[in-house]
């Protein structure tokens, strides 16, 4: 789990001006499934989502694909 983590936490800071400013909280965690909270700073929101929320969706995939090797299901929240 720790893993995911880090893995988000890696791809978030390569997007941002601001690295320092990036965390990943666990909202929620069953057996099964895990949702984290991804912040960011302000200013940096759009690169993070990117246009049409493309960046964000790729996020998603990419963690996604990352839970399924630890037979886990993935949420990512982007506040």
């Amino acid at each position: 789990m720790a893993n995911l983590k880090q893995t988000l936490i890696d791809m978030a800071k390569s997007l941002v001006d601001s690295p320092d400013e990036v965390t990943v909280e666990v909202s929620s965690e069953t057996e099964d499934c895990v949702t984290f909270e991804l912040s960011v700073a302000p200013d940096d929101m759009g690169m993070v989502i990117g246009k049409h929320g493309k960046i964000a969706r790729a996020l998603r995939t990419v963690m996604k694909a990352a839970a399924k090797i630890a037979d886990k299901k993935i949420t990512v929240d982007i506040q």
